[in-house]
């Protein structure tokens, strides 16, 4: 719980002193954008050693 909260403190101070609204925005949307990403390629690569993929 004490990583999550570290976490969560670095994010927001990440974006707390950054420039104008739009700013903050592109790259808050560029961050959760890039966390989905890594998602989906977790779960494509879960799939596929799940059902037997060979990767050769």
């Amino acid at each position: 719980m004490k990583n999550v909260l570290l976490i969560k403190e670095i994010y927001s101070d990440a974006f707390k002193n950054l420039g104008t609204k739009y700013v903050k925005s592109y790259f808050k949307f560029f961050s959760w954008f890039c966390l989905a990403s890594y998602g989906i390629m977790l779960y494509a690569f879960a799939f596929r050693v799940s059902t037997g993929f060979t990767f050769g």
